[in-house]
């Protein structure tokens, strides 16, 4: 479970300082609505797809970007961890 922690604050840090902190957000809870509440739009999903990527060292498939994956910390921290399970095939 820490390490999820660890992962949603990387994951809000992430946000807040590369994608909110423009907007003047400097806070952002776990299930906050990142895209209704126009924190991240298509161009910060993208950016957020390459720090997930580089960060978690996993590989996020086009079919998976979509909203939502993508709409609060707690999606992309689910997300991420699914990434991140050893694969059946």
């Amino acid at each position: 479970m820490k390490a999820m922690t660890n992962e949603k604050e990387l994951i809000r840090q992430f946000v807040i300082e590369k994608l909110a902190r423009a907007k003047k957000i400097n806070r952002i809870n776990d299930q906050d609505n990142l895209i209704e509440n126009n924190i991240i739009d298509s161009l910060g999903i993208m950016q957020l797809v390459s720090y997930i990527e580089a960060t978690f060292a996993v590989k996020v498939k086009d079919e998976d970007i979509i909203p939502d994956y993508f709409e609060s910390i707690d999606a992309i921290s689910s997300y991420i961890e699914n990434l991140q399970q050893p694969s059946s095939e």
